[in-house]
């Protein structure tokens, strides 16, 4: 079997598993449970935290052929091809490849016809806000007065950019930064499942430095099992990372505090030396 990254491995395959969306999840379930399916969705939010996936769990449990409540069961036919990214009614379409009016002709025209063997044909559309003012208005029609066998889910980190019009017409789901607690007990669960030994430390820088993203954390520790095998330490991910030791922190603050210029040169110059990264420095 071919190799998997650990975000595709670990990829959440029922609502529970999407961890610090809540909110969202929660009202999707209940919606799917009394089928009261909206004709388009926009789930905004930052890189990394869940948009896609809930996307498709969303196409795959109104789908889904032997469903119970309002999960899918990722066993039938159509959960294991949308999975695997093989459905002929369900289309993910990237915004800003496909972003012209042209583009949007050609999806209202497919749009027409009913699911070839699904209950639903689902579009979803990554980073919808690239598309042109004229792909925006293109399909607004079809937004307005959808069949109803129509799923439109759109996802965008730059929800401001999308037209005021469309969102009317859209269900929104806002999408938060995962915290540094859900991203340290995800990777220790997925650590503890792959025979991983981790300590806390580690975790810990890993999850600050992937910035709320549950996807940028799960690659970065993927880089650091390569690394460092099947024991990861803080004093390996500190020096992979080039995390900046928290002493430097404190003396420069000090320097601050009690306006010693030179010496706050001094610590400056230390950091340059060591090589550190002065945007990762003021961040941190």
């Amino acid at each position: 079997m071919s190799y998997l990254v650990t975000a595709r491995k670990w990829r959440p395959d029922v609502f529970e598993d999407v961890v610090g969306q809540e909110h969202v999840t929660k009202t999707l379930q209940n919606a799917i449970a009394q089928n009261r399916i909206a004709h388009a969705y926009i789930f905004s939010g930052p890189r990394g935290c869940g948009k896609t996936t809930t996307a498709r769990l969303l196409s795959k449990a109104i789908n889904c052929e032997k469903r119970k409540g309002y999960n899918p069961c990722n066993k039938c036919s159509q959960c294991l091809e949308i999975t695997e990214g093989r459905s002929v009614d369900v289309f993910e379409i990237d915004g800003a490849s496909n972003r012209g009016i042209d583009e949007i002709r050609d999806l209202r025209e497919t749009v027409r016809y009913n699911p070839t063997r699904a209950k639903y044909k689902v579009y979803i559309i990554d980073e919808v806000h690239m598309l042109t003012t004229q792909a925006f208005n293109a399909l607004l029609k079809t937004l307005e007065e959808p069949p109803p066998y129509l799923l439109f889910i759109f996802a965008t980190t730059e929800i401001h950019k999308v037209p005021a019009t469309i969102l009317s017409r859209c269900q929104r789901f806002d999408f938060r930064r995962n915290s540094i607690e859900e991203i340290t007990s995800r990777l220790k669960f997925i650590a503890s499942e792959e025979g991983i030994t981790v300590d806390n430390e580690a975790l810990l820088f890993i999850a600050k430095k992937s910035d709320g993203s549950m996807r940028d954390s799960q690659s970065i520790f993927d880089q650091l099992i390569a690394l460092c095998g099947t024991t990861m330490t803080g004093a390996q991910v500190r020096e992979s990372l080039n995390v900046v030791d928290e002493e430097i922190f404190f003396s420069i603050t000090e320097c601050i505090l009690s306006k010693d210029i030179p010496r706050g040169l001094s610590i400056v110059e230390e950091i340059m030396f060591k090589g550190y990264d002065f945007r990762e420095f003021f961040r941190g």
